[in-house]
């Protein structure tokens, strides 16, 4: 198969980048077929699961996204695993960076678990998945992250097991949270 570019035209560079892209497409029949697509261009990102295997508890934020609210989450507030942007850095100084801000945890040692991207009918970002465990002493500051940033995040220490029923209740909707606690499920790292 090939793709040929025709046209990207700017949309929006409001917040991050929206592009329609006009582009030629070679099926597997071999007729080239001329599409039309948006694509919004954010960044990649990492997200993490910060689990305690000795306490069973796993941590997690709370935070408001108005996406969700806008699609008739009530109060817009979701229930995640804590994430962010690159921003130039490796996966790993990312997600190290992310839990500390977000969390208060400083951890050292992450495992990269997958990459996966998330909305690819639209959205260019590929997500790194994390998991690493913690400890009270790891405890460095309160998280929250960053007024400057816009943050107002709440961070939950969740038994493990509450959390994976937080899925069947619908009190946890967030996809990659729930790739990663399904993760931790099937490789019993709680």
């Amino acid at each position: 198969m090939a793709v040929k570019i025709v046209e990207k035209k700017l949309l929006s560079d409001n917040w991050y980048t929206l592009n329609k892209i006009t582009f030629d497409y070679q099926t597997n029949t071999g007729e080239w077929q001329r599409q039309e697509r948006e694509a919004y261009d954010r960044g990649n990102g990492a997200v993490i699961l910060l689990y305690n295997k000795e306490k069973q508890h796993v941590i997690l934020t709370r935070q408001f996204r108005i996406s969700t609210y806008l699609n008739g989450n009530k109060d817009g507030h979701l229930i995640e695993a804590c994430a962010g942007l690159l921003d130039k850095n490796s996966p790993e100084e990312c997600i190290k960076r992310e839990t500390e801000e977000e969390t208060g945890y400083q951890i050292q040692d992450v495992k990269k678990v997958f990459e996966a991207y998330m909305s690819p009918g639209s959205v260019t970002e590929i997500l790194y998945f994390f998991v690493a465990e913690y400890s009270s002493n790891m405890k460095v500051s309160e998280g929250g992250g960053h007024e400057d940033e816009q943050e107002n995040i709440e961070v939950l220490e969740l038994p493990f097991e509450k959390a994976l029923k937080m899925i069947d209740t619908g009190e946890i909707k967030d996809g990659k949270t729930i790739m990663l606690l399904q993760y931790a499920l099937i490789n019993q790292l709680v």
